[in-house]
C-alpha cells in the first residue's frame, strides 16, 4: 500500500515496538535510588538495636542479576531478577535481623525492616510510577 494511505499506521506501529521495549535502565535507575533511600532509613531505625554495629552493617541492596548475601533475611540467597532490587539485613555473621525485628519471648521487637518500607512505600511507588511513564512517554516520542 502507497504510504499515502497509511494515515500514520507505521509510525503508531514503530511507536508501539518502542514502547514495548522501553528502556528498563530508567526503571532499574529509580529501582537503585529507591532500594538505597530505604535501606539508609532501615540503618537508621537499626540504630536503637545497636549493639556492635553488624546488623547496621549488613543491610545490603541487591542490583538487579546479583546474588544476596547468604543467610540474609528475607529469604537467604537468591538471585534478583532482570527489574528486581532487593534489600536484605544480615549474612553468614550476622544470622538474627528477623529476631531484632520481631522480638522474643524475652526481647522486645525493635521494628526497623518492614518499617523503613512502610514509610517510604508511598514515595518510592511514585519514584518508579514516574520512572516507567517517562520511560514509555519518551520511547514513544522517539527521544
Amino acid at each position: 500500500m502507497s504510504s499515502k494511505f497509511d494515515n500514520g499506521l507505521d509510525s503508531t506501529l514503530a511507536a508501539m515496538d518502542r514502547v514495548k521495549r522501553a528502556p528498563r535502565e530508567m526503571i532499574t535507575k529509580a529501582l537503585l535510588t529507591t532500594a538505597n533511600e530505604v535501606a539508609s532509613a532501615q540503618r537508621h531505625l537499626a540504630e536503637s538495636s545497636r549493639d556492635t554495629g553488624a546488623l547496621i552493617d549488613s543491610i545490603t541492596v541487591t542490583a538487579p542479576g546479583h546474588s544476596t548475601p547468604a543467610y540474609s533475611q528475607p529469604g537467604g540467597s537468591r538471585v534478583a531478577g532482570e527489574t528486581e532490587v532487593i534489600i536484605t539485613a544480615g549474612n553468614a555473621d550476622v544470622r538474627y535481623a528477623h529476631l531484632v525485628e520481631y522480638g522474643t519471648a524475652k526481647t522486645e521487637a525493635k521494628p526497623f525492616f518492614r518499617l523503613a518500607l512502610r514509610l517510604l512505600r508511598r514515595r518510592a511507588e511514585n519514584r518508579i510510577n514516574r520512572a516507567a511513564r517517562k520511560a514509555v512517554k519518551d520511547a514513544w516520542n522517539a527521544k
